[in-house]
Protein backbone atom coordinates (compact mmCIF):
# COMPACT_ATOMS: atom_id res chain seq x y z
CA UNK A 1 0.00 0.00 0.00
CA UNK A 2 1.29 3.33 -0.48
CA UNK A 3 1.25 6.50 1.56
CA UNK A 4 -1.57 8.37 -0.27
CA UNK A 5 -4.96 5.79 -0.52
CA UNK A 6 -6.69 5.17 -3.45
CA UNK A 7 -9.52 3.58 -4.94
CA UNK A 8 -9.05 -0.48 -5.40
CA UNK A 9 -12.75 -1.66 -6.28
CA UNK A 10 -16.07 -0.24 -5.88
CA UNK A 11 -19.80 -2.38 -6.39
CA UNK A 12 -21.69 -1.68 -8.25
CA UNK A 13 -19.27 -0.67 -10.97
CA UNK A 14 -21.42 1.60 -12.77
CA UNK A 15 -23.34 4.59 -12.06
CA UNK A 16 -21.77 5.13 -8.65
CA UNK A 17 -20.67 8.21 -6.85
CA UNK A 18 -17.95 7.50 -4.46
CA UNK A 19 -16.47 10.69 -3.40
CA UNK A 20 -17.97 10.65 -0.03
CA UNK A 21 -16.97 6.94 0.25
CA UNK A 22 -13.38 7.58 -0.43
CA UNK A 23 -12.90 10.18 2.06
CA UNK A 24 -14.53 8.44 4.89
CA UNK A 25 -12.51 5.44 3.88
CA UNK A 26 -9.01 7.40 3.96
CA UNK A 27 -10.13 8.96 7.23
CA UNK A 28 -10.94 5.99 8.74
CA UNK A 29 -7.41 4.69 7.37
CA UNK A 30 -5.59 7.31 9.10
CA UNK A 31 -7.24 7.50 12.38
CA UNK A 32 -7.36 4.01 12.74
CA UNK A 33 -11.02 3.72 13.51
CA UNK A 34 -14.53 3.14 12.20
CA UNK A 35 -16.48 6.46 10.97
CA UNK A 36 -20.24 6.54 10.30
CA UNK A 37 -21.06 9.71 8.95
CA UNK A 38 -23.85 10.83 6.20
CA UNK A 39 -22.68 11.00 2.73
CA UNK A 40 -24.30 11.04 -0.67
CA UNK A 41 -24.36 8.14 -3.20
CA UNK A 42 -26.02 8.31 -6.89
CA UNK A 43 -24.97 8.41 -10.66
CA UNK A 44 -22.75 9.66 -11.86
CA UNK A 45 -24.61 12.14 -14.65
CA UNK A 46 -26.59 12.77 -11.96
CA UNK A 47 -26.78 15.01 -8.71
CA UNK A 48 -25.96 12.89 -5.95
CA UNK A 49 -28.41 11.66 -2.97
CA UNK A 50 -28.76 11.82 0.71
CA UNK A 51 -28.52 8.51 2.34
CA UNK A 52 -28.64 8.34 5.97
CA UNK A 53 -25.23 6.56 6.85
CA UNK A 54 -21.51 5.89 5.83
CA UNK A 55 -19.89 3.30 7.51
CA UNK A 56 -16.29 2.91 7.27
CA UNK A 57 -13.30 1.16 8.72
CA UNK A 58 -9.80 0.25 8.43
CA UNK A 59 -8.92 -3.84 7.98
CA UNK A 60 -6.26 -5.05 10.04
CA UNK A 61 -5.19 -6.57 13.04
CA UNK A 62 -1.73 -4.63 13.58
CA UNK A 63 -0.74 -1.74 10.99
CA UNK A 64 -4.24 -1.20 8.40
CA UNK A 65 -3.04 -2.52 5.21
CA UNK A 66 -6.53 -1.33 3.64
CA UNK A 67 -9.85 0.34 4.20
CA UNK A 68 -13.53 -0.27 3.34
CA UNK A 69 -16.43 2.02 3.04
CA UNK A 70 -19.96 0.91 2.45
CA UNK A 71 -23.17 3.33 2.25
CA UNK A 72 -26.24 2.08 4.17
CA UNK A 73 -29.81 2.72 2.36
CA UNK A 74 -32.02 4.08 4.88
CA UNK A 75 -36.01 3.50 5.29
CA UNK A 76 -37.74 6.51 7.04
CA UNK A 77 -33.91 8.01 8.12
CA UNK A 78 -33.45 4.46 9.44
CA UNK A 79 -30.91 1.86 7.98
CA UNK A 80 -31.79 -1.33 7.46
CA UNK A 81 -28.82 -2.86 9.30
CA UNK A 82 -27.29 -1.81 12.16
CA UNK A 83 -23.38 -0.13 11.38
CA UNK A 84 -22.14 -2.42 13.96
CA UNK A 85 -23.07 -5.40 12.79
CA UNK A 86 -21.95 -3.89 9.63
CA UNK A 87 -18.29 -3.18 10.92
CA UNK A 88 -18.24 -6.57 12.97
CA UNK A 89 -19.14 -8.72 9.17
CA UNK A 90 -16.70 -6.70 7.20
CA UNK A 91 -13.79 -7.15 9.85
CA UNK A 92 -14.52 -10.95 9.51
CA UNK A 93 -15.45 -11.08 5.90
CA UNK A 94 -11.83 -9.19 5.49
CA UNK A 95 -9.39 -12.20 7.58
CA UNK A 96 -8.03 -13.54 4.22
CA UNK A 97 -7.10 -10.05 3.16
CA UNK A 98 -5.21 -10.03 6.37
CA UNK A 99 -3.51 -12.84 6.00
CA UNK A 100 -2.33 -12.26 2.86
CA UNK A 101 0.69 -10.73 3.74
CA UNK A 102 1.56 -12.88 6.05
CA UNK A 103 1.75 -16.16 3.53
CA UNK A 104 3.97 -13.75 1.37
CA UNK A 105 6.33 -13.74 4.32
CA UNK A 106 6.36 -17.34 5.29
CA UNK A 107 7.22 -18.05 1.53
CA UNK A 108 9.90 -15.86 1.35
CA UNK A 109 11.14 -17.33 4.97
CA UNK A 110 10.88 -20.26 3.43
CA UNK A 111 12.83 -20.10 0.68
CA UNK A 112 15.48 -18.64 2.63
CA UNK A 113 15.20 -22.03 4.91
CA UNK A 114 15.77 -23.66 2.03
CA UNK A 115 18.47 -21.48 0.98
CA UNK A 116 20.42 -21.63 4.09
CA UNK A 117 20.10 -25.34 4.68
CA UNK A 118 21.53 -25.74 1.11
CA UNK A 119 24.98 -23.31 2.27
CA UNK A 120 25.24 -25.16 5.68
CA UNK A 121 24.92 -28.77 3.85
CA UNK A 122 27.63 -27.26 1.43
CA UNK A 123 30.22 -25.83 4.50
CA UNK A 124 29.43 -29.33 6.01
CA UNK A 125 30.84 -30.64 2.59
CA UNK A 126 33.63 -28.36 2.24
CA UNK A 127 34.79 -29.34 5.78
CA UNK A 128 34.36 -33.18 5.65
CA UNK A 129 37.41 -32.80 3.21
CA UNK A 130 40.89 -32.39 4.74
CA UNK A 131 42.42 -31.30 0.97
CA UNK A 132 41.55 -28.82 -1.67
CA UNK A 133 40.82 -30.75 -4.66
CA UNK A 134 38.69 -32.99 -2.87
CA UNK A 135 36.52 -30.51 -0.91
CA UNK A 136 35.88 -28.74 -4.39
CA UNK A 137 34.90 -31.97 -6.10
CA UNK A 138 32.49 -32.26 -3.17
CA UNK A 139 31.18 -28.96 -3.54
CA UNK A 140 30.54 -29.21 -7.34
CA UNK A 141 28.54 -32.09 -7.25
CA UNK A 142 26.67 -31.58 -4.12
CA UNK A 143 25.93 -28.02 -6.84
CA UNK A 144 24.73 -29.74 -9.68
CA UNK A 145 22.53 -32.08 -7.69
CA UNK A 146 20.89 -29.36 -6.08
CA UNK A 147 20.50 -26.87 -8.86
CA UNK A 148 19.55 -29.32 -11.24
CA UNK A 149 22.54 -28.42 -13.39
CA UNK A 150 24.14 -30.67 -15.78
CA UNK A 151 27.87 -29.34 -15.08
CA UNK A 152 29.09 -27.17 -12.33
CA UNK A 153 33.08 -25.81 -12.58
CA UNK A 154 34.88 -24.62 -10.03
CA UNK A 155 38.01 -22.31 -11.01
CA UNK A 156 40.20 -20.27 -8.67
CA UNK A 157 42.64 -17.23 -9.47
CA UNK A 158 46.46 -17.90 -9.82
CA UNK A 159 49.67 -15.74 -8.28
CA UNK A 160 49.67 -14.13 -12.02
CA UNK A 161 46.13 -13.49 -12.28
CA UNK A 162 44.93 -16.23 -14.05
CA UNK A 163 42.14 -18.29 -13.67
CA UNK A 164 42.42 -22.00 -13.17
CA UNK A 165 40.02 -24.47 -13.14
CA UNK A 166 39.57 -26.70 -9.92
CA UNK A 167 37.08 -29.25 -10.12
CA UNK A 168 34.19 -29.93 -12.68
CA UNK A 169 31.45 -32.17 -11.51
CA UNK A 170 30.73 -35.83 -12.56
CA UNK A 171 34.56 -35.45 -13.73
CA UNK A 172 37.53 -37.04 -11.21
CA UNK A 173 39.74 -35.86 -13.56
CA UNK A 174 40.18 -33.12 -16.94
CA UNK A 175 42.45 -31.99 -19.18
CA UNK A 176 43.42 -28.59 -18.69
CA UNK A 177 44.57 -27.93 -21.82
CA UNK A 178 40.83 -28.13 -24.01
CA UNK A 179 38.64 -26.28 -25.48
CA UNK A 180 36.04 -26.92 -23.12
CA UNK A 181 38.56 -25.93 -20.24
CA UNK A 182 39.27 -22.79 -22.08
CA UNK A 183 35.65 -21.95 -22.43
CA UNK A 184 34.64 -22.20 -19.09
CA UNK A 185 38.03 -20.20 -17.33
CA UNK A 186 36.99 -17.92 -20.18
CA UNK A 187 33.59 -17.59 -18.77
CA UNK A 188 34.60 -16.91 -14.85
CA UNK A 189 37.29 -14.65 -15.95
CA UNK A 190 34.75 -12.39 -17.51
CA UNK A 191 32.66 -12.64 -14.50
CA UNK A 192 35.75 -11.99 -12.44
CA UNK A 193 36.39 -9.02 -14.34
CA UNK A 194 32.98 -7.14 -13.71
CA UNK A 195 33.09 -8.28 -9.99
CA UNK A 196 29.46 -9.49 -10.68
CA UNK A 197 27.25 -12.27 -11.40
CA UNK A 198 26.82 -12.88 -15.47
CA UNK A 199 23.93 -15.19 -17.11
CA UNK A 200 23.21 -16.43 -20.61
CA UNK A 201 20.44 -15.15 -21.88
CA UNK A 202 21.06 -12.27 -19.04
CA UNK A 203 18.49 -11.78 -16.33
CA UNK A 204 16.35 -8.67 -15.71
CA UNK A 205 19.10 -7.55 -12.63
CA UNK A 206 22.14 -7.95 -14.49
CA UNK A 207 21.21 -5.01 -16.65
CA UNK A 208 24.37 -4.28 -19.32
CA UNK A 209 26.66 -7.20 -18.03
CA UNK A 210 29.24 -8.25 -20.81
CA UNK A 211 28.17 -12.05 -21.78
CA UNK A 212 30.66 -12.61 -24.31
CA UNK A 213 32.45 -15.85 -23.19
CA UNK A 214 29.05 -17.25 -21.32
CA UNK A 215 27.14 -16.94 -24.87
CA UNK A 216 30.51 -18.75 -26.30
CA UNK A 217 30.29 -21.46 -23.69
CA UNK A 218 26.48 -22.10 -24.07
CA UNK A 219 27.08 -22.34 -28.01
CA UNK A 220 29.62 -24.90 -27.31
CA UNK A 221 27.33 -27.10 -26.23
CA UNK A 222 25.66 -27.66 -29.33
CA UNK A 223 22.29 -28.06 -27.66
CA UNK A 224 19.48 -25.93 -28.28
CA UNK A 225 18.30 -24.06 -24.90
CA UNK A 226 21.82 -24.42 -23.16
CA UNK A 227 21.83 -21.68 -20.47
CA UNK A 228 25.07 -20.68 -18.30
CA UNK A 229 25.67 -18.63 -15.24
CA UNK A 230 29.01 -18.00 -13.14
CA UNK A 231 28.85 -16.25 -9.42
CA UNK A 232 32.26 -14.67 -8.29
CA UNK A 233 33.87 -16.13 -4.92
CA UNK A 234 35.22 -13.26 -2.51
CA UNK A 235 37.71 -13.95 0.18
CA UNK A 236 37.71 -12.80 3.97
CA UNK A 237 39.09 -9.52 2.73
CA UNK A 238 36.84 -9.01 -0.17
CA UNK A 239 39.14 -10.14 -2.69
CA UNK A 240 37.97 -11.93 -5.34
CA UNK A 241 40.10 -15.72 -5.21
CA UNK A 242 37.80 -17.34 -7.83
CA UNK A 243 34.33 -18.13 -9.60
CA UNK A 244 31.61 -21.33 -10.13
CA UNK A 245 29.83 -21.42 -13.35
CA UNK A 246 26.88 -23.66 -13.20
CA UNK A 247 25.28 -24.83 -16.90
CA UNK A 248 22.25 -26.25 -17.93
CA UNK A 249 21.90 -28.15 -21.21
CA UNK A 250 18.11 -27.92 -22.74
CA UNK A 251 16.44 -27.70 -19.12
CA UNK A 252 14.62 -24.73 -17.69
CA UNK A 253 16.50 -21.47 -17.75
CA UNK A 254 17.87 -19.81 -14.55
CA UNK A 255 16.15 -17.58 -13.09
CA UNK A 256 16.84 -14.88 -10.32
CA UNK A 257 15.85 -17.25 -7.05
CA UNK A 258 18.49 -19.95 -8.69
CA UNK A 259 20.69 -16.67 -9.36
CA UNK A 260 20.17 -15.53 -5.53
CA UNK A 261 21.06 -18.84 -4.20
CA UNK A 262 24.00 -18.92 -6.26
CA UNK A 263 25.28 -15.88 -5.03
CA UNK A 264 24.70 -16.67 -1.77
CA UNK A 265 26.62 -19.66 -1.89
CA UNK A 266 29.27 -18.18 -3.26
CA UNK A 267 29.30 -15.63 -0.66
CA UNK A 268 29.81 -18.52 2.02
CA UNK A 269 32.31 -20.44 0.37
CA UNK A 270 34.54 -18.01 -0.75
CA UNK A 271 36.11 -17.25 2.61
CA UNK A 272 36.03 -21.45 3.68
CA UNK A 273 38.14 -21.83 -0.13
CA UNK A 274 39.99 -18.67 0.56
CA UNK A 275 41.26 -20.72 3.82
CA UNK A 276 41.91 -23.47 1.96
CA UNK A 277 43.97 -21.91 -1.09
CA UNK A 278 46.44 -19.88 1.87
CA UNK A 279 46.83 -23.33 4.02
CA UNK A 280 47.95 -25.32 0.74
CA UNK A 281 50.86 -22.30 -0.41
CA UNK A 282 54.28 -23.60 -0.42
CA UNK A 283 56.88 -21.90 2.52
CA UNK A 284 57.21 -19.17 -0.95
CA UNK A 285 53.71 -18.33 -1.20
CA UNK A 286 53.19 -18.12 2.70
CA UNK A 287 56.31 -15.19 2.78
CA UNK A 288 54.64 -13.57 0.77
CA UNK A 289 51.32 -13.86 2.06
CA UNK A 290 52.94 -12.34 5.32
CA UNK A 291 55.40 -9.84 3.86
CA UNK A 292 51.17 -8.55 2.22
CA UNK A 293 49.87 -9.01 5.23
CA UNK A 294 52.47 -6.62 7.03
CA UNK A 295 52.36 -4.60 4.61
CA UNK A 296 48.90 -3.49 4.38
CA UNK A 297 48.96 -3.54 8.26
CA UNK A 298 51.85 -0.87 7.60
CA UNK A 299 50.35 1.04 5.17
CA UNK A 300 46.75 0.93 5.76
CA UNK A 301 44.45 3.16 7.84
CA UNK A 302 44.00 0.74 10.14
CA UNK A 303 45.85 -0.92 13.50
CA UNK A 304 48.17 2.61 14.58
CA UNK A 305 49.52 0.32 17.44
CA UNK A 306 51.20 -1.80 14.44
CA UNK A 307 52.63 1.16 12.63
CA UNK A 308 54.40 3.06 15.87
CA UNK A 309 55.70 -0.05 16.76
CA UNK A 310 57.08 -0.24 13.30
CA UNK A 311 58.55 3.64 13.28
CA UNK A 312 59.61 2.36 16.71
CA UNK A 313 61.27 -0.92 15.47
CA UNK A 314 62.97 1.65 12.56
CA UNK A 315 64.38 3.40 14.83
CA UNK A 316 66.20 0.99 17.27
CA UNK A 317 67.58 -0.42 14.25
CA UNK A 318 68.97 2.75 12.81
CA UNK A 319 70.33 3.76 16.39
CA UNK A 320 71.96 0.17 16.89
CA UNK A 321 73.13 0.38 13.33
CA UNK A 322 75.47 3.78 13.96
CA UNK A 323 75.53 3.58 17.82
CA UNK A 324 78.80 2.41 19.22
CA UNK A 325 79.24 0.76 22.85
CA UNK A 326 81.34 -1.41 25.01
CA UNK A 327 81.86 -5.06 24.10
CA UNK A 328 82.08 -6.79 27.12
CA UNK A 329 82.95 -10.84 27.11
CA UNK A 330 80.84 -12.55 29.79
CA UNK A 331 82.47 -15.67 31.68
CA UNK A 332 82.00 -17.87 34.45
CA UNK A 333 84.52 -17.11 37.37
CA UNK A 334 85.23 -18.31 40.42
CA UNK A 335 87.64 -17.16 43.23
CA UNK A 336 90.75 -18.64 44.33
CA UNK A 337 93.56 -17.64 47.03
CA UNK A 338 96.61 -16.65 45.98
CA UNK A 339 98.33 -18.65 48.18
CA UNK A 340 97.19 -21.75 49.86
CA UNK A 341 98.90 -23.78 52.64
CA UNK A 342 98.20 -27.32 54.14
CA UNK A 343 98.34 -28.76 57.09
CA UNK A 344 99.80 -32.45 56.96
CA UNK A 345 99.90 -35.47 59.42
CA UNK A 346 103.46 -35.18 60.59
CA UNK A 347 103.30 -39.42 61.31
CA UNK A 348 100.86 -41.68 62.12
CA UNK A 349 99.02 -41.00 65.44
CA UNK A 350 95.35 -39.91 66.85
CA UNK A 351 93.28 -36.60 66.98
CA UNK A 352 93.29 -35.59 70.76
CA UNK A 353 91.32 -32.31 69.73
CA UNK A 354 90.81 -30.20 66.72
CA UNK A 355 89.37 -27.18 67.77
CA UNK A 356 88.77 -25.26 64.30
CA UNK A 357 86.93 -26.27 61.02
CA UNK A 358 86.33 -24.89 57.18
CA UNK A 359 85.45 -21.47 57.15
CA UNK A 360 87.21 -20.38 60.82
CA UNK A 361 89.33 -17.49 60.61
CA UNK A 362 92.82 -18.29 62.80
CA UNK A 363 95.80 -16.03 63.70
CA UNK A 364 98.94 -17.10 63.21
CA UNK A 365 100.22 -19.46 65.93
CA UNK A 366 96.28 -20.92 66.54
CA UNK A 367 96.21 -24.57 67.52
CA UNK A 368 94.41 -25.97 64.48
CA UNK A 369 94.76 -30.15 65.74
CA UNK A 370 96.64 -31.76 68.57
CA UNK A 371 97.40 -35.24 68.32
CA UNK A 372 97.86 -38.11 70.93
CA UNK A 373 101.36 -37.21 72.45
CA UNK A 374 100.89 -40.03 75.59
CA UNK A 375 103.23 -42.19 73.56
CA UNK A 376 105.69 -39.87 72.55
CA UNK A 377 106.18 -38.78 75.96
CA UNK A 378 107.05 -42.43 76.97
CA UNK A 379 109.44 -42.33 74.18
CA UNK A 380 110.82 -39.07 75.18
CA UNK A 381 111.51 -40.92 79.07
CA UNK A 382 112.98 -43.89 77.39
CA UNK A 383 115.45 -42.59 75.78
CA UNK A 384 116.57 -39.75 78.27
CA UNK A 385 116.86 -42.80 80.35
CA UNK A 386 118.85 -44.77 78.11
CA UNK A 387 120.88 -41.48 77.22
CA UNK A 388 121.27 -41.22 80.81
CA UNK A 389 122.98 -44.43 81.62
CA UNK A 390 124.91 -44.57 78.62
CA UNK A 391 126.73 -41.53 80.44
CA UNK A 392 127.02 -43.15 83.29
CA UNK A 393 128.94 -46.28 82.00
CA UNK A 394 130.78 -43.25 80.33
CA UNK A 395 131.91 -41.65 83.27
CA UNK A 396 132.55 -44.85 85.09
CA UNK A 397 135.04 -45.99 81.84
CA UNK A 398 136.63 -42.96 81.89
CA UNK A 399 137.21 -43.24 85.71
CA UNK A 400 139.28 -46.69 85.15
CA UNK A 401 140.66 -45.47 81.65
CA UNK A 402 138.80 -47.98 80.36
CA UNK A 403 139.40 -47.43 76.16
CA UNK A 404 137.57 -50.41 74.99
CA UNK A 405 134.45 -49.14 76.39
CA UNK A 406 134.69 -45.94 75.84
CA UNK A 407 135.21 -46.55 71.81
CA UNK A 408 131.84 -48.73 72.33
CA UNK A 409 129.75 -46.32 74.41
CA UNK A 410 130.24 -43.26 72.52
CA UNK A 411 128.38 -44.74 69.34
CA UNK A 412 125.40 -45.76 71.62
CA UNK A 413 124.95 -42.54 73.43
CA UNK A 414 124.78 -40.03 70.06
CA UNK A 415 122.44 -42.73 68.80
CA UNK A 416 119.92 -42.40 71.93
CA UNK A 417 120.44 -38.14 72.04
CA UNK A 418 119.26 -38.57 68.17
CA UNK A 419 116.42 -40.68 69.01
CA UNK A 420 115.00 -38.09 72.33
CA UNK A 421 115.82 -35.27 70.14
CA UNK A 422 113.32 -37.42 67.24
CA UNK A 423 110.96 -37.75 70.59
CA UNK A 424 111.41 -34.20 71.47
CA UNK A 425 110.49 -33.13 67.52
CA UNK A 426 107.42 -35.19 67.20
CA UNK A 427 106.56 -33.95 70.52
CA UNK A 428 106.51 -30.49 68.90
CA UNK A 429 105.05 -31.18 65.68
CA UNK A 430 102.00 -33.16 67.66
CA UNK A 431 100.75 -29.61 68.02
CA UNK A 432 99.91 -28.25 64.36
CA UNK A 433 99.80 -24.62 64.66
CA UNK A 434 98.77 -22.00 61.69
CA UNK A 435 101.29 -20.81 59.59
CA UNK A 436 99.83 -17.28 58.95
CA UNK A 437 96.24 -14.99 59.65
CA UNK A 438 94.14 -16.81 57.13
CA UNK A 439 90.97 -18.64 56.88
CA UNK A 440 90.06 -22.32 56.89
CA UNK A 441 89.25 -23.79 54.02
CA UNK A 442 88.87 -26.82 53.85
CA UNK A 443 88.86 -29.74 57.10
CA UNK A 444 86.47 -30.43 59.69
CA UNK A 445 87.82 -33.20 62.17
CA UNK A 446 85.38 -32.27 64.93
CA UNK A 447 83.34 -35.28 64.52
CA UNK A 448 87.00 -37.45 64.30
CA UNK A 449 88.60 -36.91 68.02
CA UNK A 450 89.89 -39.85 68.76
CA UNK A 451 90.19 -41.65 64.94
CA UNK A 452 93.35 -42.64 63.74
CA UNK A 453 95.41 -40.72 60.79
CA UNK A 454 98.05 -41.92 58.57
CA UNK A 455 101.06 -39.87 57.87
CA UNK A 456 101.11 -37.26 55.21
CA UNK A 457 97.11 -36.95 55.37
CA UNK A 458 95.90 -33.36 54.57
CA UNK A 459 94.12 -32.45 57.91
CA UNK A 460 93.46 -28.56 56.71
CA UNK A 461 93.83 -26.18 54.02
CA UNK A 462 94.59 -22.73 55.22
CA UNK A 463 94.31 -19.38 52.64
CA UNK A 464 95.08 -16.03 53.51
CA UNK A 465 92.18 -13.68 53.82
CA UNK A 466 93.20 -10.74 51.44
CA UNK A 467 95.59 -12.43 48.86
CA UNK A 468 93.01 -13.91 46.08
CA UNK A 469 92.96 -14.49 42.56
CA UNK A 470 89.70 -14.60 40.16
CA UNK A 471 89.86 -17.40 37.88
CA UNK A 472 87.44 -16.34 34.73
CA UNK A 473 86.64 -19.51 32.65
CA UNK A 474 86.04 -17.62 29.41
CA UNK A 475 84.69 -19.79 26.12
CA UNK A 476 86.71 -20.76 23.44
CA UNK A 477 84.56 -18.42 20.84
CA UNK A 478 85.71 -15.57 22.72
CA UNK A 479 89.17 -15.99 24.26
CA UNK A 480 90.19 -14.30 20.87
CA UNK A 481 89.16 -11.18 21.84
CA UNK A 482 90.59 -11.22 25.22
CA UNK A 483 94.31 -10.30 26.23
CA UNK A 484 96.14 -9.67 29.85
CA UNK A 485 96.12 -5.97 30.69
CA UNK A 486 92.31 -5.33 30.46
CA UNK A 487 90.16 -4.67 32.72
CA UNK A 488 86.66 -5.58 33.26
CA UNK A 489 84.33 -6.11 36.74
CA UNK A 490 83.02 -9.44 38.87
CA UNK A 491 79.66 -10.13 40.58
CA UNK A 492 79.57 -12.57 42.94
CA UNK A 493 76.62 -14.80 43.31
CA UNK A 494 76.84 -13.93 47.10
CA UNK A 495 76.96 -10.10 46.62
CA UNK A 496 75.67 -9.62 43.29
CA UNK A 497 74.54 -5.78 44.31
CA UNK A 498 78.69 -5.79 44.82
CA UNK A 499 80.56 -5.37 41.81
CA UNK A 500 84.29 -5.64 42.11
CA UNK A 501 86.66 -4.19 39.57
CA UNK A 502 89.87 -7.09 38.45
CA UNK A 503 92.61 -7.01 35.77
CA UNK A 504 93.52 -10.01 33.69
CA UNK A 505 97.02 -10.84 34.45
CA UNK A 506 97.25 -14.46 33.33
CA UNK A 507 95.68 -16.37 30.22
CA UNK A 508 97.14 -19.94 30.70
CA UNK A 509 96.85 -22.38 27.29
CA UNK A 510 94.86 -24.85 29.41
CA UNK A 511 91.03 -25.45 28.43
CA UNK A 512 88.47 -26.77 30.72
CA UNK A 513 85.12 -28.69 29.35
CA UNK A 514 82.30 -27.83 30.76
CA UNK A 515 78.84 -28.46 29.79
CA UNK A 516 79.53 -28.93 26.37
CA UNK A 517 81.68 -25.71 25.83
CA UNK A 518 85.57 -25.74 26.17
CA UNK A 519 86.59 -22.92 28.48
CA UNK A 520 90.08 -21.21 28.33
CA UNK A 521 91.45 -20.69 32.32
CA UNK A 522 92.07 -17.05 32.35
CA UNK A 523 93.81 -15.27 36.06
CA UNK A 524 92.63 -11.75 37.05
CA UNK A 525 93.52 -9.62 40.16
CA UNK A 526 90.69 -7.67 42.22
CA UNK A 527 91.72 -4.07 42.59
CA UNK A 528 89.74 -3.61 45.91
CA UNK A 529 89.97 -7.19 47.83
CA UNK A 530 87.89 -6.99 50.87
CA UNK A 531 87.69 -9.13 53.91
CA UNK A 532 84.25 -10.51 52.92
CA UNK A 533 85.57 -12.60 50.48
CA UNK A 534 85.80 -16.35 51.13
CA UNK A 535 87.96 -19.17 48.73
CA UNK A 536 85.94 -20.75 46.17
CA UNK A 537 82.61 -17.68 45.89
CA UNK A 538 81.55 -18.26 42.27
CA UNK A 539 80.37 -15.03 40.13
CA UNK A 540 79.90 -13.58 36.61
CA UNK A 541 82.84 -11.40 35.04
CA UNK A 542 82.84 -9.54 32.27
CA UNK A 543 85.77 -8.37 30.68
CA UNK A 544 85.40 -5.17 28.57
CA UNK A 545 87.58 -5.26 25.20
CA UNK A 546 86.79 -2.17 23.18
CA UNK A 547 84.33 0.00 21.62
CA UNK A 548 82.32 -1.50 18.61
CA UNK A 549 79.19 -1.17 17.26
CA UNK A 550 76.08 -2.54 18.80
CA UNK A 551 74.70 -4.41 15.67
CA UNK A 552 78.49 -6.55 15.79
CA UNK A 553 77.93 -6.79 19.45
CA UNK A 554 74.64 -8.31 18.89
CA UNK A 555 75.01 -10.67 16.15
CA UNK A 556 78.70 -11.33 16.21
CA UNK A 557 77.82 -14.98 17.64
CA UNK A 558 75.47 -15.40 14.78
CA UNK A 559 77.58 -14.37 11.96
CA UNK A 560 80.27 -16.67 13.67
CA UNK A 561 78.01 -19.49 13.98
CA UNK A 562 77.07 -19.03 10.62
CA UNK A 563 80.53 -19.28 9.31
CA UNK A 564 81.44 -22.19 10.78
CA UNK A 565 78.17 -24.28 9.69
CA UNK A 566 79.08 -22.58 6.13
CA UNK A 567 82.44 -23.99 6.60
CA UNK A 568 81.44 -27.62 7.69
CA UNK A 569 78.86 -28.54 5.83
CA UNK A 570 79.58 -26.58 2.19
CA UNK A 571 82.06 -28.05 -0.31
Amino acid sequence: MSDAPCLSLTWPARDIQVSDLSRLAGQALAERRVIVAPGRVGPEASPAQHVALVVALPLGAGAPIAAAAIALTTTAGVPVVAPEAVAEQLRWGAGWLEALPWARRAKALSLDVARAASCLDLLAAVGAQTRLPEAGISIVNELATRLRCDRVSLGVIKRNGTIRLLAMSHSASFKHESRLTDSIENAMDEAIEQSRSVAYPLLPVMEYAVHIAHQALAEGAKTAGTTTMSAVLNGNRGEPIGALTFERHGAEPFTADTLQLAETIAALLGPQIGLRLRANRWIAGRVIDRLRDGADALLGPRRPGFKLAAIALGGLTLTAAFAHGEHRVTAKSVLEAELQRAAIAPFDGYIRTAPVRAGDTVRSGDLLVALDDRDLLLDRSKWRAERDKLLQRQREALAKHDRNNLVLIEPQIRQAESQLELAEEKLVRARILAPFDGVVVSGDLSQMLGSPVEKGKTLFEIAPLEAYRLIVQVDERDVRYVAVGQSGTVALAGQPGNLLPMTLSKITPVTVAEEGHNSFRIEARLSEPGLHLRPGMEGVAKIETGRRSLVWIWMHPVFDWLHLAAWKYLP
